[in-house]
């Protein structure tokens, strides 16, 4: 045994999870702990366009609306019912630990009394007549919650402001400099009367495109904003003089490269609040989407948009209060956690903790066993969060850390699974992959090990059943059986034929949270789903139309949605295929994904968005 290990430390690469974040410890920086631990925020999107419920400012600017009749909405902004504490119970309810809200979007309308050269403000200008800013700020900072404050840098209606629509410019700023001055003046006095009324902790910019740094003075606004707040934090878009990035929509496939980064991130398709977009994702996606963000060592900012009376349409609020239920069961595991274990070591979304001594495992569906590769460590303990009943049994095996389950009540959403370490454990990268005999794997009696241990091999791209009689539609197979052959398994062999028949490595990480396999032309995507899933299979980054979706073996085409695809984006969006609970393979189901071409993948940076005609 020593010397088999001697051979894999050689071989493989060693890395201990103090070093897989030593660099986020070395260059982090004190004021960022607090953003950096809190993992969930919520965003708000409130102001006049919530009384038509139209797109905020981009409606008028795309000439969908003409400028005149969209500020007549301030005639409606009334918010009678308006309750700013009961946002806030709601907001802590959640789970989050801080709030952004729209302070100005690019309308120019601003939710408090600014006296800032022709702003036009709700206190002053709408039917509410009354400072909403302020009251909300006031009960985010009696609950404890961090406060963050949207600012857009644009102002379509401000007379100084050199945009009005995308077919209308008021002026060139190289022709009226002293215009373009002007507003400077204007949206830095705003940024003030922010900052001195406030105290924000976080500074959320938007719209930053439509200039440069030296025409924003970003500089001096990051400057002017740090003598009141040293310890600031500013997004990534002041023209990347922030702290970090703010992927939009569309969860990112592969980690962004800064040290923090945050998903702003919508309940159905819109920010404000439109009566009509019905589109929600269920609170299950979403509680799965916030995994998979912080198994990435992101924080997910969600956002609500509040009606025009001032109350929270009932689906956001039921979606509040599921993200509730789930996060005060896992505090440990969302929390001050970083990001989880490589894809190669584990198939599935993980944490680590801040300590580097436990590790999370976030289970999307109710199975037996689950397996970590490359890891030379074994846990001192191993639970189920949340249910003190279940127990988690382990061994390694070389370095394979063997999971088994028995006695646990599945969460209906995500269950965690947490082992303990009383070191960092040591990982390896570039390890010896598990080898197994096709004929081995078909003699052991439990069908579903060996199963899951094809599926594993599929995936790296290790084809066990080349060569071995299997045919590709699963008949008059001449695969060499034994006394020994487990029938269950041939069986299983049989009735997935096309998705082991000459098929290629699977999708790298990211777009997958699980084992696939290609076909042999690359049009025939193959998803292995383990035991019972609490929701759809949720695909990222796949750019490729969809012909259809099949349980393999059986014939059954099963439906499938498409959340966040924005039409003037060639970002693709998050395909969720719901699977019958009836027709799950009780070893392992396969569903066969038909595009209609080989495969493309998007792995491109997630940024802002800059138009949406």
């Amino acid at each position: 045994m020593k010397s088999k290990l001697t051979s894999i430390f050689i071989a493989g690469c060693l890395l201990s999870l103090n070093s897989l974040h030593a660099q986020h410890e070395a260059s982090g920086d004190k004021k960022m702990e607090w953003f950096d631990q809190a993992k969930l925020g919520i965003f708000i999107h409130w102001g006049i366009y919530s009384v038509e419920g139209i797109s905020e400012s981009w409606s008028f600017f795309n000439n969908y609306i003409s400028h005149e009749n969209y500020m007549k909405q301030l005639n409606g902004f009334s918010a009678p019912h308006y309750k700013p504490e009961d946002w806030v119970k709601l907001i802590k309810e959640s789970g989050a630990k801080y709030a952004v809200i729209t302070t100005k979007h690019h309308d120019g309308v601003s939710l408090w009394d600014s006296k800032a050269e022709n702003a036009i403000t709700i206190p002053m200008n709408s039917a509410a007549k009354k400072d909403v800013l302020t009251p909300f700020i006031t009960e985010l900072k009696k609950y404890g919650l961090k406060t963050g404050l949207y600012y857009s840098l644009p102002d379509w209606s401000h007379p100084y402001y050199d945009i009005n629509t995308r077919t209308k410019k008021r002026y060139e700023i190289r022709n009226d400099p002293e215009r373009w001055k002007n507003y400077i003046t204007y949206y830095q006095n705003q940024l003030n009367e922010l900052s001195n009324q406030y105290k924000p902790d976080l500074v959320w910019f938007d719209g930053d495109w439509e200039h440069t740094s030296k025409e924003w003075q970003a500089p001096q606004t990051l400057e002017n904003l740090k003598k009141s707040n040293p310890d600031i934090i500013i997004n990534s878009r002041l023209n990347h003089h922030g702290d970090y990035e703010t992927p939009e929509q569309g969860i990112p496939v592969v980690r962004p490269q800064s040290k923090y980064w945050e998903l702003c991130y919508t309940m159905n398709d819109s920010w404000g609040y439109q009566p009509f977009d019905n589109h929600y994702k269920t609170s299950n996606m979403i509680i799965r989407t916030l995994a998979d963000v912080i198994s990435m060592g992101g924080n997910l900012l969600l956002d609500i948009g509040p009606k025009a009376d001032g109350t929270i349409p009932d689906e956001q609020i039921q979606i509040l209060k599921s993200l509730g239920r789930w996060t005060s069961k896992h505090q440990e595991a969302v929390y001050g956690t970083r990001r989880g274990l490589p894809f190669e070591n584990y198939k599935g979304k993980s944490a680590i903790s801040g300590t580097n001594k436990s590790v999370f495992l976030y289970l999307e569906e109710a199975k037996d066993f689950d397996k970590i590769y490359g890891i030379l460590s074994p846990p001192v303990s191993a639970k189920i969060l949340g249910n003190d009943n279940a127990q988690v049994n382990f061994e390694l095996n070389d370095t394979t850390l063997s999971l088994h389950f028995s006695n646990v009540k599945f969460d209906q959403d995500v269950t965690v699974v947490q082992l303990k370490f009383d070191d960092p454990p040591v990982l390896l990268s570039n390890f010896p992959k598990e080898k197994h005999s096709l004929d081995q794997l078909m003699e052991n009696k439990d069908a579903k090990p060996a199963i899951y241990d094809m599926a594993n091999a599929l995936h790296d791209g290790n084809n066990l059943f080349d060569h071995s009689g299997l045919t590709s539609d699963g008949m008059e197979m001449k695969i060499k059986t034994t006394s020994k052959t487990n029938p269950e398994i041939i069986n299983w062999i049989s009735k997935h034929a096309e998705a082991l028949y000459e098929t290629g490595k699977g999708l790298p990480d990211g777009h997958y949270s699980g084992r696939s396999t290609l076909s042999k032309d690359r049009q025939t995507l193959y998803l292995f789903v383990e035991g019972a899933l609490t929701g759809p299979i949720a695909l990222k980054g796949i750019k490729n139309g969809i012909s259809r979706i099949r349980i393999v073996g059986e014939g059954s085409m099963i439906s499938h949605d498409i959340y966040n695809k924005l039409y003037w984006s060639d970002r693709p969006g998050i395909i969720y295929i719901d699977v019958p609970k009836e027709r799950l393979d009780k070893n392992m189901t396969v569903i066969a994904v038909l595009l209609d071409k080989p495969i493309e993948l998007y792995r491109e940076k997630v940024g802002a968005i800059e138009s949406n005609l």
